[in-house]
């Protein structure tokens, strides 16, 4: 066999591992989710039969602050939650925000027992969105922020692991990098605390998928941000409208790919210690969940670097 034969088979088993790579990169990558009719409607103690249409990310903001709650199956962690959210809201009225809170496909009436403690603050505008079916975390978020009415919108878990007062140092930071509300990210981080009590008693797996992680972050090119995960972080309108309606993960990785798209399109992302601790009930299996985010994270950067997913260079017109 001649070098030419060798080398023309050479490049035909390159061109042909390219196409099979390329191939399962499209068939595990996700496509940016299209909700459901019914999906874009709320319900509300004021209209707790009657759905209503939602808000829409593009509008101009009509309240101070929208707070997204993700909910998947929180009927034991969001009642408490939720109490401790209208506690610290009520002290700031010259503040008005609404509260959207995402059944993400729920089986134990999350729903229900949503409105039903929207019943007992009527005063608040607390509105009840409800998924067909269980999309994760990350599709939850989305959701609610594109249909979030604040000038600014706040993501947090409904496990009330983070301490919901923190907002105000998110709230701080967030006036100084973005006066005016220009487009910026302030996130929630508990980087502080690694080598205190509420880290070190976790269990060692997840302490070493951890520092795993934060290895493959530092590839991926989120270095720079020492907590992605934390499920507390801030975004000016602006930025939600030029973030969320490209965010196509729905798992536990969507933070990093929030973060990617923040940095690529070069909006400013502060980091701002909080305080946190261990709530049991957690959804995550470490294992399961680690290896997917593993995968997902792979997804994304090929993806982000073969060019299949991108913002297009003539966005939606979108107003503050």
């Amino acid at each position: 066999m001649d070098q030419t034969t060798l080398l023309y088979g050479g490049i035909s088993l390159l061109v042909a591992v390219a196409i099979s790579c390329y191939t399962i990169l499209v068939l595990f990558s996700p496509e940016l989710i299209i909700p459901h009719e019914s999906e874009k409607k709320y319900r509300s103690h004021r209209s707790t039969t009657k759905p209503l249409p939602l808000g829409s990310i593009h509008a101009k903001g009509s309240v101070d602050l929208t707070v997204v709650i993700p909910a998947y199956n929180e009927t034991k962690r969001l009642p408490e939650m939720l109490q401790s959210t209208m506690k610290h809201l009520s002290t700031i009225p010259e503040r008005t925000f609404e509260i959207l809170i995402v059944d993400d496909g729920s089986s134990d009436g999350t729903s229900d027992l949503a409105l039903k403690l929207a019943e007992e603050d009527p005063d608040a505008d607390i509105r009840v969105v409800t998924l067909v079916k269980n999309l994760g975390k990350g599709g939850a978020v989305r959701h609610g922020m594109l249909h979030g009415r604040g000038r600014r919108l706040l993501m947090v878990d409904a496990d009330g692991a983070s301490r919901f007062e923190d907002l105000e140092l998110l709230w701080k930071d967030m006036d100084e990098i973005a006066p005016g509300d220009v487009a910026a990210v302030a996130v929630g981080s508990r980087a502080h605390l690694v080598k205190t009590e509420a880290v070190v008693k976790r269990s060692l797996l997840r302490n070493i998928l951890m520092y795993g992680l934060h290895t493959i972050l530092r590839i991926v090119g989120v270095g720079h941000i020492r907590d992605t995960q934390c499920g507390f972080k801030l975004f000016t309108r602006k930025a939600a409208q030029q973030i969320f309606p490209y965010q196509h993960l729905p798992t536990w990785i969507f933070d990093v790919e929030l973060l990617l798209l923040a940095k690529q399109l070069g909006i400013p992302v502060q980091e701002v210690q909080i305080e946190w601790h261990e709530v049991s009930g957690s959804k995550l299996n470490v294992m399961v969940d680690s290896l997917q985010m593993l995968r997902d994270l792979l997804i994304l950067r090929a993806n982000m670097v073969t060019g299949r997913w991108k913002i297009p260079r003539s966005s939606p017109t979108t107003t503050k």
